[in-house]
């Protein structure tokens, strides 16, 4: 688990809340993107308030706003052109919530998903998997790994993946393909090269609007299947990635690992939501965009061993470099009162505007043993961050040499348990300016964390319990001051804290009994705020819920019944609200309750070859808004999926 601090390190010596979603896991559940392994995930909230198809994944208060593939960052916005990673290329997914600044640089103090991708595998094995479920969704996998030569030391793997689907939405359908390719060779007995591909194709034509909000602020409680959007919305996507990873071992345990990540993505947006900006009638937002999107990415380290003061120490040091390049392509009209039952607009090309971002970082990480149950982790992070805008919002901001800073202390109580505190921090550049016209100072999150952690049967099952608090420092607040040299002037005083608890238990109870889940509370709210100083103490997002609890089990019968297995899972969450005002000028409070969802799954293994599964997902059928609106202006209503069950065959051999 490297993810945190890139040491190699177990659950129990990550000084902060971890989880890692296994394959196996991802099996057993039936997920197939990103979306579904946030839902699985304790203290990890999915956020649609603005809209189905525009996902926002949060932890701990604050919007998770980068994915890694193998270690790499890649920026990520969810609300725009973030696509969500199809997991049938991927071995496991590792999650570090808090604070993350040491190996992702620039961000939010919410939490780190580092995707790792499937490598070939040293025997030759092909897997067919099929599955159909409700509402027409079917779905086709081919995973096939094979040596490439006699000796073993070439090897190769290829993945194939088709989806096809309609939704409990009325004439809402989704497409989704993928093709990965990855290849690895032994060039000698220390260095491994390992070269991969991957294209992804994503189309969907329901991603943007939800349901109105009456005028009074009431939930209309629409059918299910209402579906606010018109046929001719869609959104198409395609990325093609390449990625590259070098691992040279070198002399005194050391090695040196240098990986690569190049991705081009393809977007074109054609959507629309219901909305009352006119008049308070209802009619229609229309708008149009296509994105040409490119994330380059390079890390680099060099990690071992070194004695000093009698004792063995481990030290990481390297440097990495991303780039984000989006163009933007503009369409007219964008209208805010586009009639309700009007056909598609003539959309026409405009302008354009691109926004490129280089960041360039070196990093260093040390684990010291003080004493045979005392470890000292220090890491520090240099980074130089530059920022152009051009087109219809042309500027750029720059920082240079912004220290990021890592420290943790675990304690072994015993062969089983440790305790820990630990601090790690993260930086947003931001493009509000002073009196002077200089771009504020960089918004840094510090996360502060205590706990204790339990290792058990041989690390097969391990168990968490973490207090946190969170602060974002250097919010930028609107100032009024004479003479501002620009449209609107701020400075560098706001300030919001997350703080709670993080609870988790995941792994083996016995051979045949899998656990994983948690509880997390996190109160968000407003510290200070000298603009609007009624927000302090207020909770800062009242559509994210405070309390999440989530608990999946998984049990292989043994003996007469040794072929079956059943599982489920349970999600809960607090309630949801927003407070706004309603059409004769009061304030109306919009709630979704708490509310619990249940799953089930049974598995059926006929031979060595087939396997049969059924999962059964919300199965007491319970409606609930998974998002709520914030406006009567603005749709912002949307059903969480009624019960709904998908069917399984895989084939290997």
């Amino acid at each position: 688990m490297a993810t945190a601090t890139k040491l190699p390190l177990t659950l129990r010596e990550t000084p902060q809340a971890v989880t890692v979603i296994t394959r196996q896991r991802m099996d057993d559940q039936a997920m197939t993107s990103i979306n579904d392994v946030v839902k699985a995930t304790p203290g990890l909230f999915l956020n649609f308030s603005s809209g189905p198809g525009r996902e926002a994944y949060t932890s701990r208060g604050f919007d998770i706003d980068n994915l890694m593939y193998d270690g790499i960052p890649t920026g990520y916005n969810g609300v725009s052109v973030g696509a969500q990673p199809n997991l049938a290329m991927f071995d496991r997914v590792e999650i570090v919530r808090g604070a993350t600044g040491l190996v992702t640089g620039a961000g939010n103090p919410s939490a780190a998903i580092n995707l790792i991708r499937k490598r070939p595998l040293d025997e030759q094995k092909v897997t067919l998997t099929g599955a159909a479920g409700s509402w027409d969704d079917y779905r086709g996998e081919l995973d096939a790994s094979s040596p490439l030569n006699d000796s073993g030391t070439w090897r190769g793997r290829v993945v194939t993946s088709y989806r096809d689907a309609n939704g409990f939405i009325d004439k809402a359908k989704e497409d989704h393909g993928l093709f990965y390719a990855v290849t690895e060779a032994d060039l000698s007995e220390d260095t491994t090269l390992t070269l991969g591909f991957s294209n992804q194709k994503d189309k969907t034509n329901y991603f943007w609007g939800s349901s109105m909000v009456g005028q009074d602020g009431h939930h209309l409680n629409l059918p299910r299947s209402y579906n606010p959007g018109t046929t001719w919305e869609n959104k198409d996507q395609e990325i093609n990635t390449v990625f590259a990873e070098l691992r040279q071992r070198l002399a005194n345990d050391w090695k040196l690992q240098i990986n690569a990540n190049y991705a081009e993505q393809d977007a074109l947006f054609s959507g629309s939501y219901q909305s009352r900006w006119v008049n308070n009638s209802l009619a229609r937002t229309v708008y149009q965009a296509s994105y040409d999107e490119n994330q380059a990415g390079v890390d680099a380290f060099a990690s071992g061993p070194f004695q000093a003061f009698g004792r063995t120490h481990e030290l990481v040091v390297g440097a990495s470099r991303r780039i984000y390049d989006m163009t933007t392509h503009n369409y007219s009209p964008y209208n805010l009162n586009w009639p309700l039952t009007a056909g598609k607009p003539d959309f026409v090309h405009t302008t354009n505007d691109r926004d490129v971002t280089t960041q360039d970082g070196v990093y260093l990480t040390t684990r010291l043993s003080l004493a045979d149950p005392l470890k000292l982790i220090l890491g520090a992070r240099l980074d130089w961050y530059d920022y152009d805008a051009h087109g219809s919002n042309d500027g750029d901001y720059h920082v240079t040499r912004n220290l990021t800073r890592y420290a943790g202390l675990i304690y072994d109580l015993d062969d089983h348990h440790s305790v820990y505190v630990s601090y790690s921090d993260i930086f947003t550049p931001q493009s509000d300016k002073d009196s002077t016209g200089t771009p504020l100072k960089p918004i840094v999150g510090k996360n502060y964390e205590v706990g204790i952690k339990g290792e058990y049967l041989g690390g097969a099952l391990n168990a968490s319990v973490a207090l946190f608090r969170v602060d974002q420092e250097n919010r930028a607040v609107a100032v009024v001051v004479p003479n501002c040299p620009q449209a609107s002037c701020a400075v560098a005083s706001g300030e919001i804290r997350s703080q709670g608890i993080d609870m988790e238990l995941q792994g083996a109870l016995t051979a045949n009994w899998q656990v994983g889940g948690g509880y997390t509370y996190a109160r968000t709210h407003t510290i200070k705020d000298d603009a609007n100083p009624q927000n302090v103490n207020k909770q800062f997002d009242t559509d994210v819920p405070e309390h999440l609890f989530k608990l999946t089990t998984n049990y292989h019968f043994q003996g007469a019944l040794e072929k079956l297995r059943i599982g489920g899972n349970i999600s809960w969450q607090s309630r949801l609200y927003n407070d706004f005002q309603v059409a004769d000028g009061s304030t109306y409070r919009l709630k979704q309750g708490a509310y619990a969802v249940t799953d089930l799954m049974a598995g059926y293994k006929v031979n060595q070859h087939l396997d049969l599964q059924l999962n059964a997902n919300n199965i007491f059928d319970r409606t609930y808004y998974q998002s709520i609106s914030n406006s009567v202006s603005y749709g912002g209503d949307s059903y969480g999926a009624p019960r709904n069950m998908m069917v399984t065959a895989k084939y290997s051999f």
